[in-house]
Formats: structure tokens, C-alpha cells, sequence
């Protein structure tokens, strides 16, 4: 694996939360292997949270994991746990602590319509994904796959999230999110393009949340053909290492 050099916070605690299931990707598994590989390797201490089944969806260890988490990391789709872990998220950007949102985040805690929770014990959070990670979920694009990334005109010169990222050498293997219109507040980085289909769409991109500005970074990229690519393992070290401060 593809070493994403030493962050100025070593030893931060990382929380993944996660959950296998057929339509998620293999995220269990990816988590695993950057735990493993990349995340370990800077003396990192991660957590990985699976959820118990597809929905609704109990994180067992949840809790007690994120009272001294720094980072959390969110490849879930379509969970509806119990009022009480979606708080702490909540509580946890509102201190000004970061997340990274990987794939199926776009729609982690937006149910289907008819698969809306009737516990009162658990919950749903759309508002998620624009008041967090800063878009839309308005589907995604099969055709004209696999689909080209490029550099979003907007992208900072000088990102350090792009900071060894061989751009040209990415692609998206699987379908593209739509995800437009981004928050006024975003600096996208990547965008992609299925070809003959337009708008591109951005793919990843950076924004600060809540009044003490946490860090937020989101890629709709992480399909099993995504992660395995150099340069998209790179993009989300250099994410962890943005989002923990060390850029």
C-alpha cells in the first residue's frame, strides 16, 4: 500500500463507521485495509464500527468509541440507528472535530421513502448531506463507464490533498453520483465525466461545518475498483492528514 507520509498528529483515534451489506461496496473491508495499511502506519488508532445488518441499524460500541475519537470516517448508506448515535455525530461536529465521507455517504442516513424508521427509539438524518457534506443526492449515472477524473477548474493550485495524486491516472469504475448543486462553501478538487453525459460531476471536494469549523472532506469515489488505484488511496491519506490538521 501506498505510504501517505507522517501527520503532525500522531496517535489521533480514528472511528469508521460502517456496514456490510451487498449494495455498500465491500466498505468493511476497505476501512480494514486502510486501518491496517495506511492509517496504523503514522501511529494512528483506529476503530472500525460495523453496524449489525442493513437496517435499521444498531453500531455496537458506537458511543464509547467516539468519546475520544478525533476523526470519524462515514462509508454507511441508508441506516436508521438509534436517535442517540446520530446525535453524537452531531456532537462531534459540533465541537469542531472532522469527518471524512467516502461513497455511499451522500446517502448514509437517508432511508428510501416507505423505509422510514417507526421505532421512536431510532432515526434518520437526510438533512446530512447538504447541511454536512455540503450536496445534493439526486441519483447517480451508469452509462459511460468507467467514467474520466480530471482536476476541478475550482481546485486550489496548491491543495495539499492533491499533493501526489496522479489525477490523470484515476477512474470512476462504478456509477457517478449526481450531486449537484454543491454549498457555496465547497472547494471541490476532482471532478468526473461519463462520457457523452453531462453535467460533469465534482467527486471530491473540502468544506468547513458548523460555527467551529470542522473539517469536512467527501469523495464519491470507493468502489472496490476505485480503492485499489495508487492515486485514489492517496487522496484519502492526504484526506485524513487535511482533516486532522496536518496539512
Amino acid at each position: 500500500m501506498l505510504a501517505t507520509g507522517p501527520a503532525t498528529r500522531a496517535e489521533s483515534r480514528i472511528v469508521c463507521l460502517t456496514v456490510d451489506e451487498p449494495n455498500n461496496y465491500d466498505a468493511v473491508n476497505t476501512c480494514r485495509g486502510f486501518a491496517d495499511g495506511e492509517w496504523k502506519a503514522p501511529g494512528h488508532r483506529v476503530t472500525v464500527i460495523q453496524g449489525n445488518q442493513e437496517r435499521p441499524t444498531h453500531f455496537e460500541g458506537f458511543l464509547e468509541a467516539m468519546k475520544s475519537a478525533d476523526l470519524l470516517v462515514v462509508f454507511v448508506r441508508r441506516a436508521t440507528p438509534p436517535q442517540d448515535q446520530l446525535d453524537a455525530i452531531r456532537a462531534h461536529l459540533a465541537a469542531g472535530k472532522p469527518l471524512l465521507g467516502i461513497r455511499t455517504a451522500n446517502h448514509a442516513f437517508s432511508p428510501l421513502p416507505g423505509q422510514a424508521p417507526t421505532d421512536p427509539a431510532l432515526a434518520s438524518w437526510p438533512e446530512f448531506v447538504p447541511e454536512v457534506l455540503g450536496c445534493q443526492n439526486t441519483g447517480y449515472e451508469t452509462k459511460g463507464l468507467p467514467y474520466k477524473v480530471g482536476r476541478h477548474p475550482l481546485a486550489p493550485g496548491d491543495s495539499p490533498l492533491l499533493r501526489g495524486v496522479d489525477v490523470s491516472r484515476i477512474l470512476g469504475h462504478v456509477s457517478l453520483y449526481r450531486v449537484l448543486p454543491l454549498a457555496a462553501d465547497v472547494s471541490p478538487l476532482l471532478l468526473g465525466q461519463a462520457e457523452g453525459i453531462e453535467p460533469a460531476q465534482p467527486i471530491a471536494w473540502t468544506r468547513l461545518h458548523g460555527p467551529r469549523k470542522a473539517r469536512v472532506f467527501y469523495t464519491s469515489l470507493g468502489a472496490p475498483a476505485d480503492i485499489v488505484q495508487p492515486s485514489v488511496r492517496r487522496l484519502i491519506g492526504n484526506a485524513v492528514n487535511w482533516t486532522l490538521g496536518a496539512d
